[in-house]
């Protein structure tokens, strides 16, 4: 089964979310006391298989597909906020917005949670 054009972007932004994770955990090398950069870079890089893998699972149809792409969605858009305030407060000592980080981290939790649901959900054939 070929992906559609929403599985695209989201393998996308999976593949970004690797980069991304890679980039940061280089600059956190060289950078004294950026441990939230670091940490910004741990969560892209375990996020980061984990949305191709839900992208994947959707192309398959071995788990409920939209509910599939609700929780990679969520991933995404948790590790923005978390790991894009970490990775401002530790770069430029600033901020995304107030409350980002522990928002992007219910989002995290919240994309695993639907993971587990939509596995459980028996698949219409």
């Amino acid at each position: 089964m070929s992906l559609g054009l929403p599985d695209r972007i989201l393998l996308a932004l999976g593949a970004l979310a690797g980069l991304l994770g890679v980039a940061a955990s280089a600059a956190a090398a060289h950078i004294q006391g950026a441990d939230s950069l670091k940490t910004a870079a741990q969560f892209l890089l375990f996020h980061a298989p984990a949305v191709i893998g839900l992208v994947a699972l959707t192309g398959t149809g071995a788990t409920h597909r939209l509910l599939t792409r609700v929780a990679a969605s969520a991933l995404v858009l948790g590790l923005a906020l978390f790991s894009g305030d970490l990775s401002l407060r530790a770069l430029h000592g600033i901020p995304l917005f107030p409350m980002a980080a522990p928002t992007g981290g219910f989002l995290l939790m919240g994309g695993w949670l639907l993971t587990a649901v939509a596995a459980l959900i028996p698949v219409r054939r």
